[in-house]
């Protein structure tokens, strides 16, 4: 930073504290040495009387670089329009991508590619990676999956799920700590884990972090990038994936809405769709190459759909129900929600007996709407204001659990099609006996 252009306009500032243009362009040298605190204050003193577009996206800019990024959500989700530059797409996808809402991130990504298909950047294009063409070459190329190599998650980072961290502790994080002892037994390393229950309650959060617990290359595949309208692509895409997976050992491969591509075959009336499923239990098995290292996780929310071959042993043998967070999880979700956010003495003891039934995701939204309150009244003059018990508490009334619907579907699943028993977490959880 030219420090001493600095110091200037910050005199000239004192004389005319009033002078907007003056104020702007500190703030901007401010960010240009990254030093965005300071250039959040001035930012904040331009918005009390020149409220416009172009400054609010600097503020979120702040925000988003202090990994405030909550508020920078706030304010560019008001700005997002069918206009939006490039630009602000960009930071508005990857601070979707910081808060987990990845689903979101990924619309705003291909608006971005419908803005310029010849647009690429790193992070964006190593978690969503599109299928834009219309011919028999363009499959996935192994050469061009990105492979994640640090998510900056592990365990430590997900609240609650006790559970299900052991379970996968026994199927993944054991085996490639022991190598040896299971080589002794003529157990493989590898394998797959099926995690199901209600949406948003965390097992894409799950995933990553277990792919930083063992600090394993981490490949995301959405099911866009696997099933594509030409004949035999999605099965090489498939391949390519798995191949990718191979290359870059220990490798979790992590498969969302895997329901839309292991769906129970009797229910499928194309030939197309059998080919694929049956490409997909090929990969799983490995009969032409080694899977040794190679972690597929997938989720579903609905468990019922899926072929029962997926279920076989060296398949996915661990069947994983992720249920709605308990009390514990709870506090555990709402203090990670609020780390580092101005707060006043909150209870949340309090707050977790007041979010039964709620997902995580139903958690982050009530926290959410209580900083957007809080967010509007600071606008006034610029200070942060601490957040309540009261204030989280008023949010959550307003925000309904969106885990509720899913269970009244999956009772009857559990209820009358589970001979083998493999629902009964879920009649645990309701409190039902058969």
């Amino acid at each position: 930073m030219n420090n001493e252009l600095l110091n200037n306009l910050l005199e000239a500032l004192e004389v005319t504290p009033s002078n907007i243009a003056l104020r702007r362009q500190i703030a901007k040298l401010y960010m240009d040495s990254f030093e965005f605190s300071q250039a959040e204050l001035h930012l904040k003193e331009i918005l009390k009387t020149q409220d416009t577009d172009e400054n609010k996206i600097l503020l979120a800019k702040c925000y988003f670089e202090q990994s405030k990024f909550t508020l920078s959500e706030v304010i560019l989700e008001s700005l997002i329009s069918e206009n939006s530059p490039k630009v602000h797409l960009e930071l508005y996808a990857k601070t979707l991508i910081r808060l987990n809402q990845n689903s979101k991130a990924r619309e705003i990504y291909e608006r971005i590619i419908s803005l310029d298909p010849k647009y690429s950047d790193e992070e964006l294009d190593s978690l969503f990676r599109l299928s834009h063409g219309a011919n028999d070459s363009d499959f996935i190329d192994s050469d061009a999956i990105n492979i994640i190599k640090n998510l900056g998650l592990n365990f430590a980072d997900v609240g609650g799920m006790t559970d299900v961290k052991k379970e996968i502790d026994l199927k993944i994080i054991k085996p490639l700590l022991h190598k040896d002892l299971y080589k002794a037994y003529g157990k493989k390393i590898g394998g797959g884990i099926l995690l199901y229950g209600p949406p948003g309650c965390g097992k894409t959060h799950i995933a990553k972090a277990t792919a930083g617990e063992i600090d394993a290359n981490f490949i995301n595949v959405g099911i866009n990038d696997i099933l594509d309208m030409w004949l035999g692509n999605s099965e090489k895409n498939l391949h390519e994936i798995f191949e990718s997976a191979r290359k870059h050992k220990p490798c979790v491969v992590f498969i969302d809405e895997i329901d839309a591509l292991g769906a129970n075959r009797n229910d499928i009336n194309k030939t197309a769709g059998r080919t694929v499923i049956n490409q997909f239990l090929a990969e799983l098995d490995g009969l032409e190459s080694d899977n040794d290292g190679v972690l597929v996780i997938g989720a579903t929310n609905a468990p019922w759909f899926i072929d029962p071959a997926f279920r076989r042993p060296g398949r996915f043998d661990r069947i994983i129900f992720v249920s709605p967070p308990d009390l514990d999880a709870r506090k555990n979700i709402f203090q990670l929600q609020l780390k580092n956010k101005p707060t006043d003495s909150l209870d949340f003891v309090k707050l977790s007996k007041k979010t039964e039934k709620f997902s995580g995701a139903d958690i982050a939204a009530s926290v959410d709407r209580a900083i957007e309150i809080k967010l509007e009244e600071s606008f006034k003059d610029g200070i942060p204001k601490p957040l309540t018990t009261k204030d989280v508490l008023r949010a959550i009334s307003k925000t309904k659990p969106s885990t509720t619907e899913w269970f009244s579907s999956a009772k009857n699943y559990a209820l009358y099609s589970n001979d083998s028993g493999l629902y009964d977490d879920i009649l645990h959880y309701l409190k039902i006996k058969k």
